[in-house]
């Protein structure tokens, strides 16, 4: 006879991409787009992705309607970033090479009603595995971030290292954002001319970085720690990107070039 009490529900499983896709610079987030309607669809299963950023500064909707959004665009350029528009909302987000992508699409046939649960596991998992990595890693805003956000994850309650967004679509979530690894400074140089164009005030003292806390951190050590941070909770599965959805993705590619 089995215990009842050492039963334990099966994890569910996640599939996992590792795949980026940095040219042209707005193909990854179209990627994620396709992603999160096949997933809603009910064509694709559940999905993690990680992957290695190009330099791009995307834009949130409140940045588009903005009166200096034009300078805005041409400040990333000049510092060497494409502007881009980015799947989720919330303010200029920047990624380069030193960052990590990541985005969880998960099926809901009522997403809404789940957003702020959604958030808070999300943060919860990432906030553990940078702790894994020996980051001082919190759960919230600090005052004067860049992108504001309730459930962006910080060093010591004093810089930002992560932010996360969250697009609902019918039957699906996509809850994603920017682990910044390294190089908070080349950040800090972009955004203080972007942000000055749109009108943002916020201190670029906030901006930081897993490096800046352990200098030894490095890519591949931040994307094994957030696999095995969901694999305390999940069942993550490797897969790859078929072509169907890499097709779609490049005929959607030019709706996310912020021009």
């Amino acid at each position: 006879m089995v215990d009842a009490g050492l039963v334990t529900e099966p994890k569910r499983t996640i599939r996992l991409l590792l795949e980026g896709f940095p040219d042209p610079p707005a193909l990854d987030t179209a990627v994620s787009r396709v992603i999160l309607q096949r997933v809603s669809d009910g064509r694709d299963p559940e999905t993690l992705r990680i992957h290695r950023a190009s330099p791009v500064v995307a834009f949130g909707p409140l940045d588009r309607i903005a009166p200096g959004f034009a300078d805005a665009v041409a400040a990333a350029r000049d510092r060497g970033f494409s502007p881009v528009f980015r799947l989720a909302g919330g303010r200029a987000a920047v990624f380069h090479e030193q960052t990590l992508a990541f985005s969880w699409v998960v099926p809901d046939p009522t997403p809404r009603l789940r957003t702020r649960k959604r958030f808070q596991e999300a943060s919860e998992i990432v906030a553990h595995a940078l702790r894994a990595l020996r980051v001082d890693a919190r759960v919230g805003a600090v005052a004067g971030e860049y992108c504001p956000g309730e459930y962006s994850l910080n060093a010591r309650d004093r810089t930002k290292l992560v932010g996360v967004g969250q697009r609902v679509v019918a039957r699906a979530a996509h809850v994603g954002g920017v682990v910044v690894v390294g190089g908070s400074r080349r950040i800090r140089e972009v955004l203080v001319p972007v942000n000055e164009a749109l009108g943002i005030d916020w201190d670029p003292a906030t901006v930081g970085s897993l490096q800046d806390e352990v200098s030894s951190i490095t890519r591949e050590d931040t994307v094994r720690a957030i696999v095995a941070a969901f694999a305390d909770r999940y069942e993550p599965v490797r897969g790859t990107i078929d072509e169907a959805t890499l097709q779609l993705a490049r005929r959607l590619e030019p709706e996310h070039r912020a021009a």
